[in-house]
């Protein structure tokens, strides 16, 4: 019998994961463009690292859902956190050695971190009751407040490790949060999930899982607020130091971000439950819209710092309450199937837009600033998509309930 009290008690251990293995992701984030950058002989694939990151993502996500519904959360997270130490290490030896192939290599070990990452707050939803569902991916999602801290603070801690070459220290102190992440996982209880029986009901088809409205505009409206929050975040650390300003000032501004991405989580889920999911991923979708004015309006260290918020805020009701439509959209034998394909589904358009963050940034504009622009503006076109679906779907239900 699925019991909250259990569920609470996964949670916290979820939400510690959250904090201590997450904060290898801004990390990775603030150094990995910049790392490029230094590294990289074309400017254009600066952000190739971050890329390869989330194209492996896209490519691990389905794998590890389909492993952890035949063997468990616990140890897909764990070969995920083996992933993540592999990657810092890998990071840490490419900078050393001067080698982009290698520190490119490393991205494959933190991809395969970030898609154990994602199911984070599908774990947390395991043992929950309908009732704290929402509310319990919200905790979980909290959980990265602190690595909003530690992670850039680690930045700068780290920073003359390695003197003279830069950067690498912040992979040694991945490789730390991993293997001391390693062990909050033992306190995690969610039952491995029963081998079905042989008459068990095998769920629907992918192709019919994406015939269903519900799951189709979920996972579009998640794509599109996970890929745009990606799609600025990547070139910010580029973008302030090509405007003159600091690394240290980048890191400022992705903890800030971080910070605003996972602040609202606490009452995330009670918007959810209140005011429907609906229109809580409506206002998400505007708040990156007005992300994207802020950050064309100037290049000053208010304008980034504003919009950075902004896109953290956009990306929390946008992404939590896609993932929150997406849990009550499946049978229990479909969760495998379904989580994996959303989670590619999203990481394969977040690889997409990392890399065109390198080429706008980088390439496309004539400076720095030209380049921030034009990634703001590629923004349009996904947010009129991810508005038209969920309008659409909206007006449906709408109009289907009048009908009854």
């Amino acid at each position: 019998m699925t019991t909250d009290s259990r569920a609470r008690r996964n949670v916290i251990v979820l939400v510690s994961a959250q904090a201590i293995l997450g904060a290898q992701m801004p990390i990775s984030f603030v150094l990995g463009g910049l790392s490029g950058q230094m590294l990289s002989p074309v400017a254009c694939f600066a952000t190739l690292p971050i890329s390869l990151i989330v194209l492996t993502t896209m490519f691990a996500a389905p794998i590890l859902s389909e492993y952890m519904q035949r063997h468990g959360r616990r140890a897909g997270f764990v070969i995920g956190a083996a992933g993540g130490a592999a990657g810092g290490a890998l990071g840490a030896a490419g900078l050393l050695l001067g080698s982009f192939p290698l520190f490119l290599l490393a991205s494959i070990g933190t991809g395969i971190y970030m898609a154990a990452q994602g199911f984070y707050r599908f774990a947390a939803t395991d043992t929950a009751s309908d009732a704290f569902r929402a509310k319990a991916i919200s905790y979980v999602m909290a959980g990265g407040l602190l690595s909003a801290v530690i992670g850039p603070q680690l930045v700068k801690l780290s920073g003359d490790w390695t003197d003279p070459i830069p950067f690498a220290g912040g992979y040694l102190a991945i490789v730390g949060l991993n293997l001391l992440g390693v062990l909050v996982f033992r306190f995690l209880d969610i039952p491995r999930p029963p081998a079905p029986a042989i008459d068990a009901p095998a769920g629907r088809s992918r192709m019919e899982l994406l015939r269903s409205p519900r799951i189709a505009v979920a996972m579009i409206c998640a794509m599109v607020s996970y890929a745009l929050m990606n799609l600025v975040m990547t070139s910010t650390p580029l973008a302030v130091v090509g405007c003159g300003f600091t690394t240290d000032n980048a890191a400022d501004i992705v903890s800030a971000h971080v910070l605003a991405m996972f602040a609202p989580s606490f009452f995330t889920g009670h918007l959810i439950a209140r005011f429907g999911v609906e229109r809580v991923i409506a206002a998400g979708l505007v708040l990156l819209a007005a992300a994207g004015l802020v950050a064309i309006a100037g290049v000053e260290l208010l304008n980034f710092y504003a919009a950075l918020i902004l896109l953290g805020l956009g990306w929390n009701f946008g992404y939590i309450g896609a993932t929150a439509m997406l849990s009550g959209a499946h049978s229990p034998e479909e969760r495998g199937r379904v989580q994996g394909m959303n989670d590619a589904a999203v990481f394969g358009m977040v690889t997409i837009a990392s890399f065109a963050s390198g080429l706008l940034s980088n390439c496309a504009g004539t400076d720095a600033v030209e380049g921030w622009t034009l990634v703001n503006i590629a923004m349009i076109p996904f947010l009129t998509l991810a508005g038209g679906v969920l309008l659409w779907f909206t007006l449906r239900g709408r109009a289907v309930r009048s009908a009854r």
